[in-house]
């Protein structure tokens, strides 16, 4: 099924496709299983008669798209002859003619489709389709975003003090989690992964309440930035230095600086006293 989150994101996409792309009508959906979509966001559209229309892969233009994993469209959508023509009914209650379909693929996997139409037969140009394949590709990177965390969050169990391996679980996750983030461009995107890191600080007993906007727990003063704690996430399941700048994508000197600085914030005079105030302070699990 899909998720609030992806169904939000999809929601998103599809904005932005019409905005580009210049074309009115635009919807799409997600593969609840494979080789098969559900038609669940429509932006722009006058009916709800493709709401809930369900796509196998090879029938229609959408089922095309599934199956051969590429861009398609047509001009006419009702007298096409390059697509099977199982789904006219609902498109023709839409009043939709030129339609275009984008595939949504993360990890060689087609996980949706994303449409855009005119009421009118027209070929379309290569600003519509560029602008609907660049928004498939902003969607692909999200989704990709959310199943790293949603795989980094499935691996961590509940730790109970006397289980060592499920704390380093736990703590590897965290600090993967924070990395990840850190390689985000949206800001939007990136704050919700950091909160979903103080989330599990809390859930793990680290932290009592819930995390703030940068992934702090809330009602703790943020004296250790958050590239300090990016850091020191790090440090805590063992990285060195080169290996912490490798995973987050900065130079060593850098990282040992904010090192040095979370290190004087919390009046520690080791790494692993860094580490361990840190623990305390609720600032990692």
């Amino acid at each position: 099924m899909t998720g609030p989150g992806e169904a939000a994101e999809l929601r998103a996409a599809l904005l932005r496709m019409r905005r580009t792309s210049g074309l009115p009508v635009a919807f799409g959906g997600l593969l609840p299983e494979p080789r098969r979509l559900r038609i669940t966001e429509l932006s722009g559209t006058a009916t709800t008669s493709l709401q809930g229309l369900t796509i196998t892969a090879g029938n229609g233009l959408g089922g095309k798209t599934i199956a051969l994993s590429r861009p398609l469209a047509v001009t006419d959508y009702s007298t096409s002859r390059v697509i099977s023509h199982e789904y006219d009914a609902a498109v023709a209650a839409e009043g939709l003619r030129s339609v275009l379909a984008v595939p949504v693929v993360v990890r060689r996997r087609v996980r949706g489709v994303l449409y855009g139409a005119l009421r009118h037969p027209l070929a379309l140009g290569d600003r519509p389709v560029s602008a609907a394949v660049e928004a498939a590709r902003e969607l692909e990177q999200r989704l990709a975003v959310r199943d790293e965390a949603d795989r980094l969050l499935s691996t961590c169990r509940q730790p109970t003090a006397g289980d060592p391996a499920a704390w380093e679980e736990v703590r590897e996750a965290h600090g993967e989690l924070r990395a990840l983030a850190g390689r985000v461009a949206d800001p939007l995107l990136r704050q919700e992964l950091l909160a979903v890191c103080g989330r599990l600080a809390a859930a793990t007993g680290a932290a009592g309440g819930g995390g703030g906007g940068d992934g702090l727990p809330a009602g703790r003063p943020a004296a250790v930035s958050s590239r300090e704690l990016d850091v020191l996430a790090c440090v805590a399941v063992g990285a060195t230095n080169a290996a912490a700048a490798d995973r987050l994508g900065l130079r060593p000197e850098t990282v040992k600086s904010y090192l040095r600085s979370a290190m004087r914030k919390l009046g520690a005079r080791t790494r692993l006293e860094a580490v361990v105030a840190a623990r305390r302070a609720g600032l990692l699990p």
